[in-house]
């Protein structure tokens, strides 16, 4: 395929659906103009103005949501019935925004010795989202909505193998009558990013991607001093502690582990089972993930659909046999299957340990690893050695106590008690050590992109 192409396959049957000619230098250079001019009247059109359209997107997401679920599933491989929740949730977020955004954006007023003084918060601008394949719409949406509804304007370069994805989003605000720069997609390839980042017009950057994508992005952002948040790769510990409810610790472990394939950042991976009840948890939950079955993502009775892309699987399953080849026990899965599409079965691993891949990499795809410990100080100590903090859990009976340990000791953005991670517009989002940093959603989310000025009136 000629390098000015883009391709999109589909990963259930390997065949090719798509390709999409790359926008050259004057196309990028057309959306910038188009997208300053856009701003200019957006950044100073009210509130209630913006929160009508956003409401009207919202609507235009529902209208469409079977048709934009088709066209997911058939890119990425999302299990149909999960992508039409993806857009639904989509939706919520903009009409969230649409109700709260002026709230968490009025002037917050300082007492000082001054006349006035006051708190105000203003849109820097251009806002480029760079974005991953795994929630083609949720991670466009969650970012833009916040974005949008403070003042600015967004250029989303998505990844390339849900380019129609992306073009789909960008007609959905067409439809809603969205001004025609509000958010327009660049279909370009990743190594144009930095030089896009350069430019000068552009005001800060919101990446989710891998933890190597976002070193990048972060360095050059950080050589043009611009803003950047960025959501990145996550090996999420869910510890089960002696008095943990087996039935909720299983359900959990099975909900959290294969939502979307278990292609998600925030999707439970590595399993720290105090001793006592390992052996239970590792029958009882191996049990149903033998049941678990996978094919088709068209078909609703399929709990798992292909791996994104081929290579995603291939890395995968390597991960799996390197820490087998350590000394993991494969409990069920753990195969590449014959035929069409990058599929991959669920998979257990047990007697992970510090050095494996298991342990110390981020699964993507529907791989459980159960690492065992002494006791609850040392299932902490497992949970948080870990370069990742995006995620996580405790499973116990003594709430409590869980919430204290969910508080206070848990090295994470983001920690459940008794429930499996999830994001949700009304709380912030994000996470630490080499999962990132700054705060998506919730009113920490839409302040993220503005500029918080002081306004001192003597």
């Amino acid at each position: 395929m000629p390098r000015e192409h883009l391709v999109s396959i589909n990963p259930a049957t390997g065949k090719t659906i798509g390709t999409y000619r790359v926008h050259n230098e004057k196309s990028v250079d057309n959306a910038i103009r188009n997208s300053l001019k856009t701003f200019e009247d957006w950044r100073l059109l009210s509130f209630p103005k913006r929160a009508d359209l956003l409401i009207n997107i919202a609507g235009q997401l529902r209208k469409e949501r079977e048709s934009l679920a088709l066209l997911a599933t058939e890119e990425m491989g999302k299990p149909v019935q999960q992508s039409r929740d993806e857009v639904e949730k989509c939706a919520k977020a903009l009409e969230f925004y649409a109700r709260e955004g002026a709230n968490f954006l009025a002037n917050e007023i300082v007492a000082t010795e001054a006349r006035k003084s006051y708190v105000a918060f203003q849109p820097l601008g251009i806002i480029l989202a760079i974005m991953p394949w795994n929630f083609p719409y949720w991670q466009v949406f969650r970012a833009m909505a916040p974005a949008v509804m403070a003042g600015n304007v967004m250029l989303l370069k998505h990844a390339s193998n849900v380019s129609a994805c992306a073009l789909a989003i960008e007609k959905v605000l067409k439809d809603a009558g969205a001004p025609a720069g509000l958010l327009q997609t660049l279909l370009i390839p990743s190594s144009h990013v930095e030089r896009l980042i350069d430019n000068p017009a552009i005001a800060a950057v919101t990446l989710t991607g891998s933890t190597s994508a976002g070193s990048k992005v972060a360095e050059a952002a950080g050589r043009n001093l611009k803003k950047c948040v960025l959501e990145l790769g996550g090996s999420d510990a869910y510890i089960i502690l002696e008095d943990a409810d087996m039935d909720v610790a299983v359900e959990i472990a099975l909900r959290g582990r294969l939502v979307n394939s278990g292609q998600s950042c925030i999707a439970a991976k590595r399993f720290v089972v105090v001793k006592s009840v390992k052996k239970e948890f590792e029958r009882r939950f191996s049990e149903q993930m033998k049941m678990v079955t996978f094919g088709d993502p068209m078909d609703s009775s399929n709990r798992i659909g292909p791996l994104a892309r081929p290579d995603l699987r291939d890395q995968l399953h390597e991960q799996v046999l390197k820490s087998i080849e350590k000394g993991a026990r494969l409990v069920c899965g753990g195969y590449i299957p014959v035929g069409a599409g990058s599929y991959y079965p669920a998979t257990v691993l047990t007697n992970v340990k510090k050095g494996m891949p298991a342990y110390n990499e981020e699964l993507f795809g529907p791989v459980a690893a159960i690492i065992e410990a002494k006791d609850e100080k040392d299932a902490l100590k497992i949970a948080n050695d870990s370069i990742y903090g995006l995620a996580g859990g405790i499973i116990s009976r003594n709430i409590n106590h869980a919430e204290n340990l969910a508080a206070e000791e848990f090295e994470a953005g983001n920690c459940y008690v008794n429930d499996y991670a999830h994001s949700d517009p009304r709380l912030p989002f994000g996470g630490i050590k080499q999962s990132g940093y700054g705060r998506e959603l919730s009113a920490f989310g839409i302040r993220e992109f503005v500029n918080i000025k002081t306004v001192f009136v003597k």
